[in-house]
């Protein structure tokens, strides 16, 4: 489960190369699914519900963002947005668009999609976004701000969001994907463990990770919800791992790329890398 943590900023999952599960966390909020996937014909649900004590409040919208060659997420500003992208985010609907859940309350929003008429076949993708709505109370502080300068004084509040990809599919769609080189690197949060991988096709791909070594059924590694979204060819996948693993990795493995587990777990690519 990937949890929200206490801070600033948003945190998106399901692409990122992070191990992912059929709930997400953010804060006090579970988000499940963490995935949507849309035909055209026929809607969704999705399920908030508040494991926190006190009561929350939540704005759901939608925004576009685009995969990096490195699986990072960019958000886009929508003077930026592309023909494509404003079809999706005009194709979407969903209700309620703001919610306040109770401790331990479920909340179900329907997400529906109405594709025009005509539509070109493709993968459209809007990017679904729950933003707490800060307690107006608490922007204030308990204790008197100091002023920073005359007549000016900072009280910060956090404000925590986390998004799910909303996919509708037109027309007949294939993609295929192709792992690439591998290899063990050190960056600033410590070792991770890289590979490239490819997409063709006119789709995303999106699945599971287990990387083994040749002759033993036990997994190294295994990561969850990896993904590559259609405006990108390739993409570098890299995974944290512990010091003790990262030197477990190097020589020769097996890296296996399979699909989602839901939708039966066949393998969409696999392959025999020596790690360096």
């Amino acid at each position: 489960m990937l949890r929200f943590l206490k801070g600033f900023g948003l945190f998106t999952a399901a692409a990122l190369g992070a191990a992912t599960s059929p709930a997400l966390a953010a804060g006090d909020l579970l988000v499940a699914p963490t995935r949507v996937v849309l035909d055209g014909s026929r809607g969704t649900e999705v399920v908030l519900n508040n494991i926190g004590a006190e009561p929350a409040t939540y704005r759901i919208s939608l925004e576009i963002k685009r995969m990096t060659g490195e699986g990072g997420l960019d958000e886009i500003a929508e003077e930026n947005v592309t023909a494509a992208e404003r079809t999706a985010l005009d194709m979407i609907a969903f209700s309620p668009r703001r919610v306040t859940l109770p401790p331990n309350q479920p909340q179900v929003v329907r997400v529906g999609v109405r594709v025009p008429e005509g539509t070109p076949p493709g993968e459209y993708r809007a990017h679904m976004l729950f933003r707490a709505v800060p307690d107006a109370a608490a922007a204030v502080p308990a204790d008197p701000v100091k002023p920073v300068s005359e007549g000016v004084s900072i009280a910060l509040t956090p404000i925590y969001g986390i998004t799910i990809p909303v996919i509708v599919r037109v027309g007949d769609l294939g993609a295929e994907a192709s792992i690439g080189e591998a290899w063990v690197s050190e960056t600033q949060d410590g070792p991770a463990f890289n590979f490239d991988l490819t997409r063709t096709g006119s789709r995303s791909v999106y699945g599971d990770i287990e990387v083994t070594r040749p002759g033993v059924a036990e997994p190294l590694l295994v990561a969850r919800g990896i993904a590559v979204y259609p405006e990108v060819g390739a993409r570098k996948v890299s995974l944290r791992v512990p010091g003790e693993l990262a030197a477990k990795l190097k020589g020769p493995v097996r890296i296996r790329y399979s699909e989602d587990r839901e939708i039966g777990g066949g393998t969409i690519d696999e392959a025999e890398r020596v790690v360096k």
